[in-house]
């Protein structure tokens, strides 16, 4: 691709994380997408009047309905951008975010936009619980009562943590590994955020409290304290062999939001890009093989842009489980034990979903603009992000930073 004709980041921002009954719990993602809307905006010096259309990704439609529908349309309005704005609500599970930067950058290839914003937002603790059939009576049987808060299985399917332990220990992939790396996005996670690395894509929400406003500006999940020990101690969950609450993400809240921009219409605005997306790629495997899906995604993302591994400075590889980022880079290292360890190091350097939350919707775009701004400030380089989604699907971008 020429490069006047590339597609490029021109801003990007996420709220803090809240964990499950935290700061956000009483928002509604709608709302929660508006600050993230808001502030991208302002980041960018671009106002809702540039923008050609808004692609916004969640996952919880039971959450979504407490709202209605059209969540994308009501999230923009609420957040005072132009009523003409088109917009577009995308569910394809935690890949949501992703695939809504994936529409936008389509949309500006086909020269249909030439700026396109991409949201994700969820907000797990306020997931309703769902009765249904009460619409026509259930005479003298009892409502039938079904928890909705977290798409952890699909009807006629397995828990998906007991599908990712299962393909983990597959691939060899020990209880042992993934306690391990868990515990180094813990750490990794407290590293940067000493550093001040999260400054630049964590925007400061004032919230309502008992005494006035208050400020969350932290994620709110990550847990500094954690140990191997503490770790090793917790027991497995819906019957996996390996998932424990400690080697898993928590059910958060939270909202990102990325602007795209065609290359000359950024040059002709005089706005210096974060980075250039080549491409985003989707795939689906198998739907036990949610751990497998990074991989075959990352794969057809580069070789898209007729890239190698080689070729790749830093991955990003979502933690909806820590079997993910270990899967993933073990396949792609095609079993060279050497080689495996050194996709580790490139992968998720500042720590990942375990330590920073999973508010599903949101976490596509959030690894994108993670890898661009550690890019960034490592003075450019090529990245590949990939994240899997509920029964086995994956989504992977490619980005360029100069």
């Amino acid at each position: 691709m020429e490069k006047t004709k590339e597609v490029v980041i021109v801003g990007a921002v996420r709220t803090p994380f809240s964990k499950f009954g935290g700061m956000l719990r009483d928002l509604h993602s709608i709302d929660i997408a508006g600050f993230a809307i808001k502030e991208c905006l302002k980041r960018s010096g671009l106002k809702g009047e540039d923008l050609d259309e808004l692609y916004y990704g969640m996952c919880i439609q039971s959450e979504a309905a407490l709202e209605s529908n059209v969540n994308a349309r009501q999230a923009l309005l609420r957040a005072g951008l132009p009523s003409s704005l088109v917009s577009l609500t995308v569910d394809r599970a935690c890949c949501s975010s992703m695939s809504a930067v994936q529409l936008g950058f389509r949309s500006i290839l086909l020269d249909e936009a030439k700026t396109c914003m991409a949201v994700g937002a969820e907000n797990m603790s306020n997931a309703p619980l769902l009765i249904n059939g009460l619409r026509w009576g259930r005479g003298l049987l009892p409502p039938i009562l079904k928890d909705h808060l977290n798409p952890i299985t699909y009807t006629g399917f397995n828990f998906l943590a007991k599908d990712a332990g299962d393909v983990a220990i597959r691939y060899g992939v020990s209880r042992e590994m993934q306690d391990e790396w868990a515990l180094r996005s813990q750490r990794r996670y407290q590293e940067a955020l000493k550093e001040g690395k999260f400054s630049d894509e964590m925007m400061t929400i004032e919230l309502p409290g008992k005494k006035g406003l208050v400020t969350f500006d932290r994620d709110e999940f990550p847990k500094p304290d954690t140990t191997i020990e503490a770790l090793s101690r917790l027991k497995t969950v819906y019957g996996s062999p390996t998932v424990t609450p400690g080697n898993a993400p928590g059910l958060d809240a939270g909202a990102a939001a990325v602007i795209l921009m065609a290359r000359s219409e950024a040059e002709r605005r005089g706005l210096k890009p974060l980075a250039s997306l080549l491409t985003v790629q989707s795939i689906a495997v198998q739907p036990d093989g949610i751990a497998e899906a990074p991989a075959p995604a990352i794969r057809k993302a580069l070789a898209k842009c007729g890239l190698s591994l080689e070729d790749v400075d830093l991955i990003e590889i979502n933690e909806a489980f820590a079997a993910m980022p270990l899967v993933a880079t073990k396949i792609l290292a095609g079993g060279d034990g050497a080689r495996w360890k050194e996709l580790q190091e490139k992968t998720n350097v500042n720590g990942g979903a375990i330590a920073v939350g999973h508010p599903v919707g949101a976490s596509g775009a959030r690894i994108l603009m993670t890898m661009a701004y550690e890019l960034r400030r490592r003075g450019g380089g090529m990245g590949v992000a990939a994240i899997c989604g509920g029964l086995a699907q994956g989504d992977a971008a490619v980005i360029r930073v100069d």
